[in-house]
């Protein structure tokens, strides 16, 4: 017997907020048990009736990876909208079936491809310098052809000074950066980017969302421009903590999925 499909909540027929999780040392922790605590769900359900919300899973994850983080974490229903590898947009049909937003998502790759192209003396140099001056390693995906794996977070703090000191030849570069990971992009295509397009799709604005996350590519999430109400778990990096108190968001007591329990209550009390 075919294993029943997980599908999202009945969608409220007018949105008014949009809410937006990271998911890796946000909302999941794998050493806990369950890695998403069940009172996140409980709450969201809540949220859908009375604050008639669409949440999403904002990460740098690929859909394919993010998929099994899911079915690991049991979650009971699936969330309104997901964004991968920090940048593409994909949406449940009421069967829970993915499909991709594709209007932006091949924006996003022409845009990516044609930035790759003209910037390809430069990253070819960052390469070098890499090699040469650091342990790390050089990684091109089908999905992410530029990628560096440092060896530990000191030697991705010097390989990020390094590439904002000579990446002004390409100014549309980006990157995005998740502990000793980091991937490169166009600056225009990251997770507050894409939220702005999940909620342009909801016919709402930055007023009307919230974001949370705990590492260095949440900053443009959590920016006023695509997030008017901010948080970071306890356990956040310290440039997200400064980022949040900065905007006058919410730095939970709690850390983790139990820290996203906290700023859904204190955002969105019953």
């Amino acid at each position: 017997m075919e294993t029943a499909r997980v599908k999202p909540l009945p969608p409220p027929e007018t949105p008014a907020a949009v809410l937006s999780f990271d998911f890796d040392g946000t909302l999941h922790d794998p050493a806990s048990d369950p890695p998403v605590p069940s009172a996140f769900f409980d709450k969201i359900r809540r949220l859908r009736e009375s604050h008639r919300i669409v949440w999403g899973i904002n990460t740098g994850r690929t859909m394919e990876h993010l998929l099994e983080g899911f079915a690991e974490s049991a979650f009971p229903f699936l969330p309104d909208w997901v964004v991968a590898c920090e940048r593409e947009v994909h949406l449940p049909d009421v069967d829970g079936r993915w499909r991709e937003h594709e209007s932006w998502n091949q924006r996003c790759r022409r845009e990516i491809a044609t930035l790759f192209e003209r910037a390809s003396g430069l990253l070819a140099r960052i390469r070098r310098d890499i090699e040469q001056r650091t342990g790390a390693e050089w990684f091109e995906l089908s999905h992410d052809p530029a990628c560096i794996v440092a060896r530990t977070i000191e030697e991705m703090d010097w390989i990020v000074g390094h590439i904002t000191q000579i990446a002004a030849e390409a100014p549309d570069l980006g990157w995005q950066r998740s502990s000793i990971y980091l991937r490169f992009g166009h600056r225009e295509f990251q997770k507050g980017s894409s939220l702005g397009e999940v909620a342009r799709i909801h016919g709402l604005d930055a007023a009307a969302c919230f974001a949370m996350g705990d590492s260095h590519n949440d900053l443009e999430m959590l920016d006023a421009a695509h997030a008017a109400m901010a948080a970071c778990p306890a356990n956040a990096v310290a440039d997200i903590i400064a980022k949040v108190e900065s905007g006058g968001g919410l730095v939970t007591r709690q850390a983790h999925g139990d820290g996203v329990v906290e700023a859904l209550r204190h955002y969105f009390p019953d």
